[in-house]
């Protein structure tokens, strides 16, 4: 992998030298100025061909955002979208715009790479009008070609203008790092009328290379003299190390056992080495008994467990007066187990620790905070720790890819020589974080005309972050908790996301203290949509049993509560598409927001009441997000959601007994397969120009397991109010 030095100096990138948009372009070669988000160079660069590289700090999960990010530069700089390159998740190319974090790629990411390209197209622009004794305003843009309006003979490519420099050129900074860091340029970017490449169904480009195995993910990455480790999990929670007996893997040529406190793994030349190192290798454990309670009390403990910390987002009116007046008292509690990331492999991860400087190759979608994290465990200043993104098994969340990236690092810097960690199976499976488990407790009053005047949710579960959104801190990986360093966690829920008009209306949460404060397989943390599926679950299937007790259709009692105009289209529009009136029995509908994008889904199920399957056979999204910036990546990404939404509403659920997690493979954590998925999943995109994007990536699965358990109720007259709707609870249920 190239440095962005390197990357410079043998691809010829060059840039455009011009301290003022007025200066003459100089003809010496200046310096590469540093990378920092108030250089326009940290962002944009021109090719001596004409081709552009953008550098972005965030990376796509396989759902097209260097698409969405590449159509965006090439309509602001005028150039066309084949000669746009994404450069992703290098910590040595890009600035710290958070990775991949809460839908925010187009909306945050893109949005400082829209400013950048407009910013370079003035500043290029009035270059040109300098070169060429045109006024700048007499001056248009064709593919990197600035042409005099009336006289086309005067032409000037942006790759003649750039001569082999760069901008130098200032944009201001907001001072923030991750999804926060925006700038400011003098630049107005274009209006929506005028795009001509956003908006259009352009095709991912890393297709062809995933399916045909030409590419490298991370596990396949290989560094000379690199050596092989395996971790050697705890077999039960908050284990303790009373010795190893590092002769137990004597027979193995090259194997070599690293121990710090509580962190054991063993190294070894060749993986299988490493692999049967593992398996050999005896520990003396000392466990915490009885570390977790029992799975069947799981959500008993919930509700007797003190609450730590509970906080009330939305207060109004007087809800316990007005819950004591009304005709009828609706009542409902529901459930939600923990769940893993089960990425579809366990994390890999490389390190290359050198005496003062390290490199590390990660799949984590956070690699500047991997970065961060790796500075922190190793001593070393963060600059001298380069953090590249190579493609993984998946993440959405914090799995362990993280983990794995931290624990490379600190057995590289031991052994002295590049280590290459990769997991097994049950590695991934039981010791990556978790979604908290939760209980919801509903309440509303209709009163006798059918009027709702009292409407109560609060939610009650482990915190959704126990270890943080992020790697930048040892405390929140396992080999920082192994070796001692205590944990931070953060307590921290959420709120149904909902323009419900009741004028009595409390939505709360409160959060208990984690199972085992560190080194736990249960310890909690983001998967995709942290806690929007466990409450909508809640409040979605609420809003139903509610509609029927005011003796109303839930569609148009959604129309007649919703008081966001944009909530009510979504509503209108995904009725209209199923035809909603008509459609038979096992029919629901949920709806939510998340950041700003609205959602409305409407799910037609079938129940096999014998074996317990239930088949969401068709699924249909009404979908708002604001602008459209590529439509064919948006279908797309709204059906991955659809999908795994319905996999952890059917199937998924983390399995423990009093000391472990007993969920460490597809036979004990099954997820939904090709025979489960729907037969069709129609998609209805609500394009608003006028409104900024406000991204996809994680809206539509929160709204997913409600209207699979709206749909059972209407198809079997019976309410599941606990996921997974699997085989053993819709038996249980229908008994």
């Amino acid at each position: 992998m190239l440095s962005r030095r390197e990357f410079f100096r043998t691809s010829g990138a060059l840039v455009v030298s011009l301290s003022l948009p007025t200066e003459v372009l100089s003809q010496g070669v200046a310096g590469k100025p540093a990378l920092v988000p108030t250089e326009l160079d940290s962002w944009i660069a021109v090719l001596p061909d004409g081709k552009v590289s953008v550098f972005f700090g965030k990376m796509d999960m396989g759902q097209g955002l260097d698409i969405a990010v590449a159509q965006i530069v090439a309509d602001e700089l005028d150039v066309a979208f084949d000669k746009v390159q994404v450069v992703m998740g290098d910590t040595a190319t890009s600035c710290n715009q958070g990775g991949a974090s809460g839908s925010t790629g187009v909306s945050n990411g893109a949005r400082l790479l829209r400013r950048a390209a407009a910013e370079a197209r003035r500043v290029l622009v009035e270059g040109a009008a300098q070169k060429l004794g045109v006024a700048a305003s007499d001056l248009h843009v064709v593919d990197g070609t600035v042409f005099a309006k009336n006289e086309t003979s005067k032409r000037v490519s942006y790759a003649d203008l750039i001569g082999g420099r760069h901008f130098h050129h200032k944009v201001e900074w907001n001072k923030a790092n991750g999804n926060a860091m925006d700038i400011k340029v003098p630049a107005k970017p274009k209006e929506t009328g005028e795009y001509k490449v956003v908006g259009k169904p352009l095709a991912r480009r890393d297709v062809a290379w995933k399916v045909f195995g030409t590419d490298d993910y991370v596990t396949d990455v290989r560094v000379k003299d690199m050596v092989h480790a395996r971790v050697i999990r705890p077999p039960r929670a908050a284990c303790k190390v009373r010795g190893v007996d590092e002769g137990s893997i004597k027979s193995i040529r090259g194997a070599r056992v690293v121990r710090e406190k509580d962190f054991v793994a063993v190294v070894a030349p060749r993986e299988w080495d490493a692999v049967r190192a593992a398996q050999m290798l005896k520990v003396d454990w000392h466990a915490l008994d009885g570390a977790f309670p029992e799975m069947a009390k799981l959500y008993d403990h919930i509700r007797e467990a003190k609450v730590v910390k509970r906080e009330e987002p939305v207060k109004r009116g007087d809800v316990a007066s007005a819950l004591s007046k009304g005709a009828k008292l609706v009542e409902a509690q529901y459930e939600w187990p923990f769940q893993s990331h089960a990425s579809m492999g366990p994390a890999c991860a490389v390190a290359d620790v050198k005496a003062d400087a390290c490199t590390v190759w990660t799949g984590s979608q956070k690699p500047h905070f991997v970065r961060d994290g790796v500075a922190r465990l190793l001593g070393l200043p963060q600059d001298k720790v380069r953090a590249i993104w190579v493609t993984g098994p998946g993440s959405y969340g914090r799995n362990d890819a993280g983990d794995a990236a931290l624990d490379a690092a600190f057995l590289s810097k031991i052994v002295g020589k590049p280590v290459r960690v990769q997991g097994m199976r049950a590695d991934g499976t039981a010791w990556d974080p978790k979604a908290p488990a939760c209980v919801h407790r509903a309440r509303a009053a209709v009163d006798a005309s059918g009027k709702v005047i009292a409407y109560e949710f609060v939610s009650k579960g482990f915190s959704r972050q126990h270890i943080a959104t992020n790697e930048s801190d040892p405390a929140d990986s396992l080999v920082g908790q192994a070796i001692g360093v205590p944990p931070k966690g953060t307590h921290i829920f959420g709120t149904p996301a909902e323009s419900y008009g009741f004028e009595n209306k409390l939505l709360a949460w409160e959060t208990i203290a984690p199972l085992v404060d560190s080194c736990s397989p249960l310890r909690t943390g983001h998967l995709r949509d942290p806690v929007g599926l466990e409450i909508h679950f809640g409040s979605e299937q609420f809003i139903d049993e509610v509609a029927a007790a005011a003796g109303e259709d839930p569609v148009a009692f959604r129309l007649k509560y919703l008081t966001n105009p944009r909530h009510q289209a979504v509503v209108k529009a995904v009725a209209e598409k199923a035809g909603w009136s008509s459609l038979p029995k096992g029919k629901g509908i949920a709806f939510a927001e998340r950041n700003g994008t609205a959602v409305a889904v409407i799910a037609q199920v079938e129940v096999e009441r014998k074996s317990g399957r239930v088949w969401a056979r068709k699924i249909w999204v009404a979908h708002d997000c604001g602008l459209v910036i590529n439509p064919l990546q948006l279908r797309t990404t709204i059906e991955g959601n659809v999908v795994q939404g319905l996999s952890r509403t059917l199937f998924e659920q983390v399995r423990f007994d009093r000391d472990s997690v007993k969920s460490i493979d597809w036979a004990s954590y099954p997820i939904l397969e090709m025979q489960d998925a729907p037969e069709a999943i129609e998609v209805v995109l609500i394009d608003r120009p006028e409104i900024a994007p406000t991204g996809a990536g994680e809206t539509t699965i929160r709204v997913i397991p409600a209207a699979v358990a709206n749909a059972l109720y209407d198809a079997t007259g019976r309410r599941a109010r606990r996921a997974p709707l699997n085989p053993e609870t819709i038996k249980s249920l229908l008994a």
